[in-house]
């Protein structure tokens, strides 16, 4: 497709899908009756009021409650007046530089996902932010990103401590930076696009994902220190339950996952800096014998300056990641039991007249080779078992008004699993997977 005809796609799209006015704001600003912007610079990026809302449960309320009282005047019941609803649309358009054979290169997905929040307070101290979601890749409507939370205050040592308790179902997902892999750049893209085929326990959704279901407390003190530990266990959604013999990818007990971060605010401008990780045992297929092992460690860190009517961001984040495969080594589907991956990602951004932002993110993984786990085949195989992969994604954001939002993006890429040129072995290379990508996003 010419540049001429990309371009007239992406008008199409926008003249379609920009509303003649705004929207309803979604379910937490009609709980808090405050704008989008209170929260976000732009979804899903936290402002710090933001972080504090995630935190502090979804609970705070400003809109008429519903309320009850016992005998002794005391509260025994307070909900809101109406259901805590909202919905979101997407819809968007791919187009790789190279047609993956038997496939067409430019592709409309439409919805490319169809969501319904239930999200807000339940009761005081008590809220949730639940998804359930329609792909037009998978062809279902099931239940995504689910986060329960209780939330409280006391003192320690005359200065404040919130803590909390989340029941969540995926790690990262309770994070309220912009660094963990559910919530890093880029926060949309492209789901028929080829992508880097090696990934952390942390991204593969196949092995935790939203396989898991966790209970975690947390605390922050004085506003500055962060610290989080929780458990995880198995539960497959569409598999058999409990998990017996034919299932894949079953936790072998608990997963552990832990989360420290330190951070600061002086003037318009605000730093983080942290750390996280997780210990898992997986069976790769039924619930015995021998399992592959994963230790991962992450650093990370976050700056951001306000610059009243626009905003500088940066995220980075790097994840090491220790496998013992002694369950694919002993299968003959690894070359060796002993291996690592990592994967290291910076991203800028500049956010300016709340409506405008431009993104440039770096990303790079890279590990140990392997040619029986990184195997040959043709458009997502590895070249020589490397799982090296490195690139740029550039994106421009237009936002109209906080609950819609258009994004022009596109991923160059350097390496593509383990090579530059001929990566799969039948002359595909990294740039033939570069991708233009148009996004839609409005949410009511």
């Amino acid at each position: 497709m010419s540049i001429k005809g990309i371009s007239l796609v992406f008008i199409i799209v926008l003249f379609l899908l920009i509303p003649d006015k705004a929207l309803a704001i979604p379910s937490f600003s009609r709980q808090t009756n405050l704008a989008c912007s209170s929260c976000h610079y732009a979804y899903p990026q936290l402002t710090p009021f933001g972080r504090m809302f995630k935190l502090n449960g979804y609970t705070m309320v400003s809109e008429a409650s519903i309320e009850a009282k016992s005998k002794d005047d005391e509260t025994t019941l307070r909900i809101l007046k109406t259901l805590p609803l909202a919905a979101a649309i997407q819809a968007s358009y791919t187009y790789t530089q190279k047609d993956v054979p038997g496939m067409k290169n430019s592709t409309v997905n439409m919805p490319q996902e169809l969501a319904v929040f239930l999200a807000g307070e339940i009761t005081p101290k008590i809220g949730s932010f639940i998804q359930a979601s329609y792909e037009q890749g998978s062809g279902v409507f099931a239940l995504d990103i689910t986060d329960l939370r209780f939330a409280d205050h006391t003192t320690l040592d005359d200065n404040d401590l919130l803590y909390g308790v989340t029941l969540n179902n995926s790690p990262t997902l309770q994070d309220v930076w912009q660094t963990g892999p559910m919530w890093s750049f880029p926060f949309v893209g492209s789901d028929v696009a080829p992508s880097p085929g090696a990934q952390t326990l942390f991204t593969n959704e196949d092995k935790v994902g939203l396989n898991v279901a966790g209970l975690g407390a947390y605390a922050l003190y004085n506003n500055l220190i962060y610290g989080e530990f929780s458990l995880y266990g198995s539960t497959h959604q569409g598999a058999p339950f409990p998990a017996d013999a034919s299932s894949e990818n079953t936790l072998k007990g608990v997963m552990p996952y832990w989360r420290l971060a330190l951070q600061h605010s002086w003037g318009n401008q605000y730093a983080e800096l942290g750390t996280f990780g997780t210990s898992a045992q997986l069976y790769p297929t039924g619930i015995s014998g021998e399992t592959d092992k994963y230790v991962d460690v992450a650093f990370d860190a976050q700056y951001e300056n306000n610059l009243g009517s626009g905003a500088l961001l940066a995220h980075t984040s790097f994840i090491t990641e220790n496998r013992n495969l002694d369950a694919a080594y002993a299968a003959g589907y690894a070359s060796a039991s002993s291996e690592n991956l990592n994967t290291f990602k910076i991203d800028l951004s500049y956010l300016f007249n709340t409506s405008y932002e431009l993104t440039a993110g770096y990303f790079i993984t890279g590990g140990t080779a392997d040619s029986l786990l990184y195997g040959r085949s043709m458009t997502d195989g590895f070249y020589n078992g490397n799982p090296n992969s490195s690139g740029i994604t550039a994106q421009f954001t237009y936002l109209p008004w906080m609950n819609t939002q258009f994004a022009l993006q596109y991923v160059i890429y350097n390496k593509f699993n383990g090579a530059s040129t001929n990566y799969d072995g039948f002359g595909r290379n990294a740039s033939d997977n570069n991708t233009l990508y148009l996004n839609s996003w409005i949410a009511f």
